[in-house]
């Protein structure tokens, strides 16, 4: 397969496991739950990398080697052959859908939320998961990828899918172990019922006591109702209470008019949280950064670690993992603790707090990123490689792991906190959908990193110099490229944080003492994040 084509396949596969959760939290959270969501889940993904292995163990599903300096031509893959290959990609993007949103959401259900060491327990989980797949990803990209490499594709693909087949075994195994959230519905239709019926009550007048409206109680595994909160009032009018919206028997006769206070509280949830998502796009934005031109920058500098050995320049992302890794189990054991003593609530650092700092770090990473690239391109200069793109320097290429570091605390900070954010602010029967939410993020930040190093690519270069991110680096100037990620960036956290001020966390009427009066119960959920 010529290199552009597998580039776009690889591209357009990548970019479907990051939607197809979507489908999959959708499913799981109306219909089938999560349980049953990562069973299939995994299933397909195990049958996706079986059927990738086979490409590398029989060689009639792949096409034969060649060696152009030896005389022998590259033949490309048949029609059977691309069809094998791209059926193994689309079960895979499937099995992703089923996993990605919720593996998370179906750990933290285990647990009980309500109380406080169940809370606690929560917080770790979230560190501990992400930890261990770092720890996943730090042995596939050296391991792994070492076997395929040196000893056999075979046994490379052959190692992950035994690997998976014990992980869809033993999960299958805890089967009764489990709680499991039932499905309940579409959520999509409990929001479209809310405003269809505020609008058609849009003449009433919102009452003073919260027993004028309709607020029974929750059935469910983990169900609590949520408090009645001031924002976004006119909502408010779907759930007031009128004789003609019951029946005989005292049931809701027009379940288009008349909406309980859970299903206003939860769409008005939703509409809270989407501000706040919208602006972790960014963080992605700037690690996106980390995995393209760092490359181009190690292959121009002094990669040797003593006499013998010589970091490949496609392996410094692995100092940002190993920073997050290093992080994780300090933050969980001695920055969290800390800070709950230091803190009068004894809550410590608030996850929009959590997010804030790890967007911040990724503005300095930035700045990182462009003094180290001006201080590699004036030493080029200055030694006369301007047109010689491709001769080293004495520059050490050790220069660029800060920057590496200070994203891997960065992800750290932002990334989890923006898992835990998600889940813990979502409504209950939309869990799934909450963790889709961030490998969708993580999907557009990707996508509108492209689009910028476009625009800057077509519109930075004119007559007598060359654009910011010209084919020779000595010539660009990406340290300028740098210093524009990082503006965009701070500007995004300056947004960020007025919405944050603005942002109210989810109460449940568990979370404090109810009153009838609607103000006085408001100022009881209405902390500072």
């Amino acid at each position: 397969m010529p290199n552009v084509t597998a580039s776009y396949v690889i591209n357009v596969w990548l970019g479907s496991t990051n939607l197809t959760p979507l489908l999959g939290a959708f499913l799981s959270d109306s219909y089938i739950g999560r349980y049953w969501t990562i069973s299939l889940g995994c299933t397909a993904s195990f049958i996706g990398m079986g059927l990738l292995s086979l490409t590398a163990i029989f060689p009639q599903f792949r096409p034969p080697p060649c060696n152009v300096n030896a005389g022998t031509p590259c033949r490309l893959a048949t029609g059977a052959q691309n069809a094998l290959l791209y059926s193994s990609f689309t079960v895979m993007a499937i099995g992703a859908g089923g996993i990605r949103p919720c593996s998370v959401a179906f750990g933290a259900d285990q647990f009980d939320y309500t109380s406080e060491k169940g809370k606690r327990s929560i917080q770790s989980f979230f560190n501990w998961y992400y930890f261990s797949f770092t720890i996943a990803m730090m042995v596939a990209l050296t391991i792994i990828v070492y076997i395929q490499d040196d000893v056999s594709w075979s046994w490379g693909l052959c190692i992950p899918t035994s690997l998976m087949f014990l992980s869809v075994t033993s999960f299958l195994l805890g089967a009764k172990l489990y709680i499991r959230v039932r499905p309940e519905g579409s959520s999509l239709t409990s929001f479209l019922q809310v405003l269809v019926g505020a609008v058609r009550k849009r003449h009433l007048v919102l009452p003073s006591q919260t027993s004028d409206y309709y607020d029974p109680p929750q059935i469910g595994v983990l169900k609590s109702s949520m408090a009645l909160t001031d924002q976004f009032m006119f909502l408010n009018k779907a759930s007031i209470k009128i004789p003609q919206d019951f029946k005989e028997d005292g049931s809701v006769a027009f379940p288009w008019r008349l909406c309980s206070l859970q299903q206003v509280e939860e769409l008005k949830s939703v509409i809270r949280l989407a501000p706040i998502w919208s602006t972790t796009i960014s963080t992605f934005v700037c690690l996106a950064q980390l995995n393209t031109f760092p490359v181009l920058q190690a292959e121009l500098m002094d990669r040797h670690v003593g006499k013998h050995f010589q970091i490949p320049a496609g392996s410094f992302g692995f100092f940002s993992m190993v920073a997050l890794t290093l992080f994780l189990p300090i933050y969980d054991r001695f920055i969290v603790p800390f800070s709950r003593r230091m803190t009068k609530d004894g809550k410590g650092i608030t996850l929009l707090q959590r997010m804030g700092i790890g967007m911040a770090l990724t503005v300095i990473s930035m700045a990182f990123a462009a003094t180290a690239e001006r201080k590699r391109r004036n030493l080029a200069v200055s030694h006369g490689f301007m047109d010689t793109p491709r001769d080293g320097i004495t520059m050490s290429a050790l220069w660029l792991v800060p920057q590496f570091s200070v994203a891997g605390v960065a992800e750290g900070f932002s990334a989890i906190g923006q898992i835990e954010f998600l889940y813990s602010q979502f409504p209950e029967n939309m869990r799934s959908i909450a963790g889709a939410l961030f490998f969708l993020s993580m999907a557009l930040g990707n996508y509108l990193s492209s689009f910028i190093v476009s625009i800057v690519h077509n519109t930075t270069g004119g007559p007598g110099h060359h654009n910011w991110l010209a084919q020779n680096l000595n010539m660009a100037k990406l340290d300028n490229f740098y210093w524009l990620i990082a503006g965009y960036g701070t500007l995004n956290l300056v947004y960020f944080v007025i919405i944050a001020r603005w942002y109210r966390y989810k109460a449940t009427v568990n979370d404090h003492t109810a009153k009838t009066s609607i103000t006085g119960q408001d100022k009881q959920i209405s902390p500072s994040p």
